[in-house]
């Protein structure tokens, strides 16, 4: 009987332990099989998660922001415990005691699920798994990716430490609205830092891993308070905090930046606008999308903020001014439908949703409005984010669309949404009525940079970002029109041409496929013999292109392309009325090298680019051609009160001479030419204007000794702009507006002399030379090269001669008197009248 029972219990025994052990090597060979092919889990201690990259101005304010995932990556020892605490109490209380996975947690999941037969099924994923999950495998739930997770999770225990592991996971996890990591979280839910999160904050954010869409702090409150409270009953279970505690914070209300209990991050933030954005098209050129959008990169912009504002407010007068001068209401286009505007809370929720421009400040904010109620006398708005009080009340009088033709259901129909103004006095900004606004159809861009380092300080690329992002600075091609015609010159001067040489201002005739071209001057009158300085001062067509083919098309190409105007220039006549299409970018930079001598400057938005770690991969200044040495910084027997000589290594793509020949002769323009009367700065200044035909498109350009700065208005589909409108008429204001303000906070000076100038005085009216004491408005001291030689006397027509007989104005608008004998033998005095006979073509016909 003994033997029997012995026997019966040992089958038992080796059945059990048969089981066991087939058990073991199934499990066994389960987990080799999934444990052979499975991703490194060794690459996490390299892992570098994506993060924001940032913009910085030159105050090192944030100014934007740039990310595909937004996250802020925190070291560990940078979080605080109270974080650490809150997400291991709702993820994974045992973290610090299993070694990558918790088989209680398992077995418990286990449970469940068999005794809700499937329908309650949980993870009983530790934090060490969900970081194998996030980071190397899929996130669907199969049995396969369960064993994939202990296989990593128990690898990866043995290769980083416990608070490595939290550093992943707190710093990749995803919290919802577009927020990677806890710190991003934190900015985006509380907008704070985490040192400044109470412990309900924390549990709240802990609450989030589980499923973000359905935590939403304003759609799923009650579950997220719920979620949020249980996240909290387990820190004071877990010890992590006591028992007062937590009645005082489970006690506090559910609050968020989207329930409106804080103000958002993002509106610490200035808008984007055009300089922010060309910097990421540029930087994304130049490092890849990849790199830009998550490598976390520092950009120290060259961005003056105060100048922004400026260059924005100066080009917006100019192009609401002409919109509002042709009197015609066009809208937005956007309207709300009826069945929108029954009650306040509908309007306003239907306005908010609306995409329209709300980044513009003229004078004052714009807001978008909705058209409520249409009468002959006055019309009802709802305006957004501003109550109908009896201060302030919404309505818009008739005499607010005095300039519109037309009366107010003429123009508007309930639900159509516009942009509206408070009126306020000069002396107290006390209200006084609110006044419609539209976003003209007419664009334009605006651009200022130091002429010596090429470092950008303002650039608006049309009337509003978020109306058109299409940046007109650098990315519109437009006919420069006569603001190129400084090139022309440029080319003259370096040829052995002064600013005194004569050339005939005469009409011309020019055979081309199209048929025969006569090109004329702006006032359709004819000058004759006039120097240089007198041609670009009053911006003369005809004498620009008989310079030009004196001179060869090929050199005046040839300058265009060295100074970066153009990358191929065609070699037609045309060009040099600034016919070929160019960037206001490439022209800005053109003419800075006018500007500081004749060196060749490069552009920048950006002075240095730094990576996640701090290192420099980017410094404007160490590029090439843009170094610069300290001769006698190292000196130790400096004359006290004198600075170091500081030398920059620029290439020279201009004399000297010319440079300065041509600034002379473009501060003649400013003084006395196109831009002088609407150009009017406290220090010296030169420039040109640029008309180009039927006013299609308009421009100003110029500069003082240290910052350029230039402008075009025009139709993105270019049509003529009107009767009148001109380069210095409309530019000119927008050029004169920044550069009082460019000059007040950044000076400015003479114009530096070359040592290799000799001064001579000319008559600016016939090129002829004057005695060292002549004086009156005809005399100017013009620079000679020193050792050459002027020549006088010589009158160039470029190889034409006149095409008929033509009527010389002379300077103050008249002709030569002569007499002449009339048809009834009468005598009478009449201009003169310039011929083949009497100004030598000096070339064919």
């Amino acid at each position: 009987m003994t033997r029997f029972i012995l026997s019966f219990f040992g089958a038992i025994f080796s059945v059990i332990t048969l089981g066991v052990m087939a058990v073991a090597l199934s499990i066994g060979a389960v987990f080799w099989i999934y444990g052979r092919d499975l991703p490194s889990h060794e690459s996490l201690a390299q892992y570098t998660p994506p993060t924001i990259s940032r913009i910085y101005s030159q105050e090192g304010q944030i100014i934007d922001e740039f990310a595909q995932e937004r996250r802020l990556f925190t070291p560990a020892d940078q979080i605080p415990d109270l974080v650490k605490q809150a997400f291991i109490s709702a993820e994974d209380k045992n973290f610090y005691e299993h070694h990558g996975y918790d088989v209680r947690g398992i077995a418990a999941a286990a449970f469940d699920a068999v005794r809700t037969r499937g329908r309650d099924v949980r993870g009983a994923s530790t934090i060490t798994q969900q970081v194998m999950k996030n980071f190397l495998l899929s996130g669907d739930r199969k049995i396969e990716r369960k064993i994939k997770e202990i296989i990593l999770a128990s690898r990866l225990e043995e290769t980083l430490s416990k608070d490595k592991i939290l550093e992943l996971y707190l710093n990749e996890i995803f919290l919802g609205q577009n927020s990677y990591g806890v710190t991003a979280a934190a900015q985006t839910y509380f907008n704070k830092s985490l040192s400044e999160l109470a412990p309900h904050e924390a549990a709240m954010l802990a609450s989030m891993p589980k499923a973000p869409s359905d935590f939403h702090p304003v759609r799923n409150k009650q579950r997220l308070l719920d979620r949020r409270n249980y996240v909290l009953r387990e820190m004071r279970e877990n010890g992590y905090i006591d028992t007062a505690t937590y009645e005082t914070e489970v006690s506090q209300p559910l609050r968020s930046v989207q329930n409106g209990d804080f103000e958002p991050y993002q509106k610490s933030l200035p808008p984007r606008d055009y300089f922010t954005d060309e910097i990421r098209r540029q930087l994304t050129s130049e490092f890849g999308e990849g790199e830009f959008f998550s490598g976390g990169l520092s950009v120290r912009a060259t961005l003056d903020p105060e100048m922004q504002v400026e260059a924005a407010q100066s080009l917006r007068i100019a192009l609401e001014d002409y919109d509002r001068s042709l009197g015609r209401w066009r809208g937005s286009g956007k309207t709300i439908p009826e069945e929108s505007l029954g009650s306040e809370e509908d309007w306003r929720a239907a306005l908010a949703s609306v995409p329209i421009a709300r980044d513009i400040d003229l004078e004052s904010q714009w807001l978008p409005a909705v058209v409520l109620e249409v009468g002959d006398s006055q019309m009802r708005l709802g305006i957004e984010d501003t109550p109908d009080t009896a201060e302030r009340p919404s309505v818009v009088p008739r005499e607010d669309i005095s300039w519109i033709r037309g009366s107010f259901a003429d123009n508007f129909k309930r639900g159509d949404v516009v942009h509206v103004r408070a009126m306020v006095t000069d002396q107290d900004g006390t209200f006084i009525r609110w006044t419609l606004r539209q976003v003209p159809r007419v664009q334009g861009a605006f651009m200022a940079m130091d002429v010596n380092t090429g470092r950008v300080i303002a650039m608006q690329g049309g009337f509003s970002y978020q109306n058109s992002v299409f940046n007109r600075a650098t990315q519109a091609l437009r006919q420069p029109g006569s603001s190129f015609k400084p090139f022309v010159y440029a080319a003259a001067l370096d040829s052995g041409f002064s600013p005194s040489t004569v050339i005939i201002d005469a009409p011309i005739e020019i055979d081309t496929p199209q048929g025969v071209w006569r090109p004329k001057n702006a006032s359709n009158t004819y000058y004759g013999p006039t120097p240089l300085r007198t041609g670009i001062e009053q911006s003369r067509n005809l004498m620009t292109i008989r310079l030009a083919q004196e001179i060869g098309m090929d050199t005046v190409g040839r300058y265009a392309e060295k100074f970066g105007v153009y990358d191929h220039m065609g070699r037609v006549l045309a060009n040099a009325l600034g016919a070929d299409e160019t960037t206001l970018y490439k022209m800005i930079s053109a003419y800075a090298m006018f500007a500081n001598g004749g060196e060749r400057v490069e552009p920048t938005l950006v002075d240095r680019v730094q990576d996640r770690y701090g290192r420099t991969v980017y410094n404007h200044e160490y590029q090439k051609g843009n170094e610069r040495s300290c001769l006698d910084c190292a000196d130790p027997n400096l004359p006290p009160g004198r600075g170091p000589d500081i030398r920059n290594n620029r290439d020279r793509i201009m004399d000297a001479v010319t440079a300065y020949q041509l600034t002379s002769m473009m501060q003649g323009v400013v003084q006395r030419g196109t831009a002088s009367r609407t150009v009017n700065l406290p220090v010296p200044t030169a420039g040109k204007t640029g008309t180009t035909n039927d006013a299609k498109d308009v421009w100003m350009l110029g500069f003082t000794s240290n910052i350029v700065a230039g402008c075009y208005i025009g139709y993105d589909t270019p049509r003529p702009l009107g009767r009148g409108a001109s380069g210095g008429g409309m530019c000119g204001p927008v050029f004169n507006r920044f550069m009082l303000k460019a000059v007040e906070k950044y000076g400015g000076g003479q114009f530096k002399v070359p040592p290799a100038c000799n001064f001579l005085n000319m008559d600016r009216f016939t090129g002829a030379r004057l005695g060292p004491d002549a004086s009156g408005p005809n005399v100017v001291a013009e620079c000679f090269r020193s050792g050459e030689e002027p020549l006088f006397g010589i009158q160039l027509d470029g190889g034409w001669a006149m095409s008929g007989n033509f009527d010389m104005i002379q300077p103050d608008g008249s002709t030569r008197p002569r007499e002449v004998t009339t048809s009834t033998g009468r005598k009478a005095t009449v201009g003169p009248k310039a011929s083949f006979g009497t100004l030598s073509s000096g070339g064919l016909y």
